[in-house]
């Protein structure tokens, strides 16, 4: 380790780095993010490191564990360099296949490489993978690079640049004015113009000023700040310790939610290293700027990771928001001046100090700058991180991306922004993502999860399900929040079970009204999103449940009823041997049947029936016909 005293030592470092590598020498990278661990990534690292020893090859091959590359879906991912062979679902017995052929002999393991469900043709290298080649990858594309438990991985890949130019070429000033000439919008999910806020804080009386990173993501599908935050902690250090530079702060904090226990970790080492490197702390690269950071774990509280809620937690108070009559800018963590970004925001200032802000205008849209990090999920076949340009339509996100609807299955919307966003219908799947595209629909950015929903999803049991979410993470300080969700939750839970009145539409509208206008915080102002887009674009659903006492989704469970087609049914017995009330019985004639004062409503006899059958009939009360 090499204490850095000056920008040209940082440049030393980074060429003694890149020479003492060998760029032919095979390296094998590993996720070993999250969504990798859980899939047995670990696993696979230790069968990679055995198979070493016991072929004696240790020394010849290199084994990282990297960050995450985004492809959920097909996890454990394994990169073999220097080739760049893209290996998909790696369990660790593949291990010995993969060090014998491919590293070994050059060859291909077949099964292991992405085949395109249509062409059948298998792709060899990410740029070659659909769900990658639709993207602009500049957050998250080196990922799968570095180890981000190693500091000299990120500077080897031109990491500190964007400080060393900050701290001795530009002053703060002119830092804030190339942020704000970028556009940089904040990703968090208000998207207020960052370099605004920058100046604001620094021109703001008082001292000390604080810079804060927001990594208190908990929205339900979200996991970007996450793999930034686990995969590349330095990237985010980075932009940090520029903003710190630029509003003249010397005490930062990172916030992270406390169910992110490797981001805590990568986190704290990258602090370490930085220390370690002259990167943090006194006289950073000699040029005379002090500044250093803590980490505080979140209480897992939803509403935290609202800007002043936060501040009150780090102060050591309970997680609830302040009237904000004062801006943080002026009034923040402990009464002084205080900038709070979101973590994908911090990551993006290095990328325009480095390449400026006219680089960074040029992608994205007239209001709306730059690439955006997503998380795809629900109801589409390639799950995972996305990175696009800002302007790219939800069709080709989910479609060019990822890969369609399961099943063939029709689309039925998207949910973005998380729990407090909007439910928007298949209908305008070619509306540019962008901040005001999306406001303009009912929904918002937020920080950025993509719920992709089919045609057997129920928009008011969704409204519920987001309904309920919120009304639990409420803080409950302020009463048209707290009251206000409790109702919402109490009619929709009534119009789900056929209970619901003509009048409940009426009702919940006035609701919505009432929290978007009184509410302390955003969260109660925004709560009301999913429940106020699925009356707008999915009334029809609702006046089925009040009006007919059905569910068109056949979705939920007290509007839904289960029934065997003697006709159809083969006598197989799967469905009465796995029903957990034996609520299914034969009659006299041998044919199964069910007892609908014991029936639950599980869907289980639906569910395992088989599929060339199909003798379990799902149906709705009033609805004929059933679904099979």
């Amino acid at each position: 380790m090499v204490r850095l005293r000056s920008i040209e030592g940082l440049e030393q470092l980074r060429s003694d780095i890149l020479s003492s590598r060998d760029s032919t020498k095979p390296l094998v990278a590993i996720c070993a993010g999250t969504g990798c661990l859980t899939l047995g990534a670990r696993l696979v690292v230790r069968a990679f490191q055995e198979y070493l020893i016991k072929k004696g090859l240790e020394k010849e091959i290199e084994i990282k564990e990297t960050g995450c590359p985004g492809f959920c879906e097909k996890g454990t991912l394994v990169v073999v360099y220097p080739r760049g062979v893209y290996y998909i679902g790696v369990h660790q017995d593949d291990v010995p296949d993969i060090v014998e052929e491919t590293i070994l002999k050059g060859n291909l393991v077949d099964r292991l490489l992405y085949k395109d469900p249509e062409t059948e043709e298998n792709a060899v290298v990410e740029s070659e993978i659909p769900f990658y080649k639709y993207q602009m990858r500049h957050l998250i594309k080196n990922n799968i690079k570095i180890n981000p438990r190693n500091i000299e991985d990120y500077i080897a890949l031109g990491g500190y640049s964007a400080l060393a130019r900050a701290l001795s070429e530009m002053t703060p000033e002119e830092v804030i004015e190339e942020v704000k000439r970028s556009n940089l919008r904040g990703r968090g999910g208000g998207g207020f113009p960052t370099g605004r806020k920058w100046k604001s804080t620094r021109e703001a009386p008082g001292e000390p000023k604080y810079v804060i990173v927001n990594c208190d993501e908990g929205d339900p599908g979200a996991f970007m700040d996450r793999a930034l935050m686990e995969g590349n902690p330095h990237s985010v250090l980075e932009g940090l310790i520029i903003a710190a530079y630029a509003m003249g702060s010397h005490k930062g904090f990172i916030y992270v939610r406390m169910e992110y226990p490797l981001a805590v970790q990568n986190a704290t080492l990258a602090l370490q290293q930085a220390r370690e490197y002259g990167l943090l702390g006194e006289n950073i690269l000699g040029t005379g700027f002090d500044f250093d950071v803590s980490i505080h774990r979140g209480a897992g509280s939803f509403v935290s990771g609202e800007s002043t809620a936060l501040m009150n937690a780090l102060e050591g108070w309970v997680g609830e928001p302040r009237p904000k009559y004062v801006h943080t800018s002026q009034k923040g963590l402990w009464g002084r001046p205080s900038a709070l970004n979101n973590v994908e925001t911090f990551a993006n200032v290095p990328l325009i100090i480095e390449h400026g802000a006219k680089w960074f205008n040029s992608i994205g849209t007239e209001r709306s700058k730059g690439t955006k990090i997503f998380s795809l999920v629900g109801k589409v076949n390639n799950t995972g991180l996305v990175e696009v340009p800002m302007g790219m339509t939800l069709a080709d996100i989910i479609y060019k991306i990822g890969g369609g609807i399961p099943g063939n299955k029709k689309l039925k919307g998207v949910q973005t922004g998380g729990p407090s966003g909007g439910i928007i219908p298949a209908r305008y799947l070619n509306t540019p993502v962008d901040f005001d595209e999306l406001t303009s629909l009912g929904s918002m950015m937020g920080s950025g999860s993509i719920i992709v929903i089919d045609e057997d999803t129920c928009a008011v049991d969704l409204a519920r399900y987001f309904v309920d979410f919120l009304c639990s993470e409420s803080c409950g300080k302020c009463l048209p929040c707290r009251e206000g969700l409790k109702r919402m939750r109490e009619i929709l839970d009534a119009i789900e079970s056929g209970r619901g009145t003509e009048t409940d539409i009426q009702t919940l509208q006035e609701i919505a009204e009432l929290m978007r206008t009184a509410s302390l915080c955003a969260l109660g102002r925004t709560a009301v999103n999913p429940v106020l887009s699925t009356i707008r674009y999915f009334r029809e659903e609702y006046d089925a449940h009040i009006k007919d006492k059905r569910c068109p989704a056949l979705s939920c469970k007290s509007l839904v009823s289960y029934s065997i087609d003697p006709e159809i049914c083969i006598g197989c017995d799967l469905c009465r041997e796995n029903c957990p009330q034996g609520a299914i019985y034969k009659d006299d004639g041998g044919f199964a049947v069910v007892d609908q004062s014991k029936c639950m409503r599980c869907g289980i006899c639906f569910e395992i029936c088989p599929k060339k059958v199909r003798a379990v009939v799902r149906e709705s009360k009033g609805l004929p016909g059933g679904k099979r």
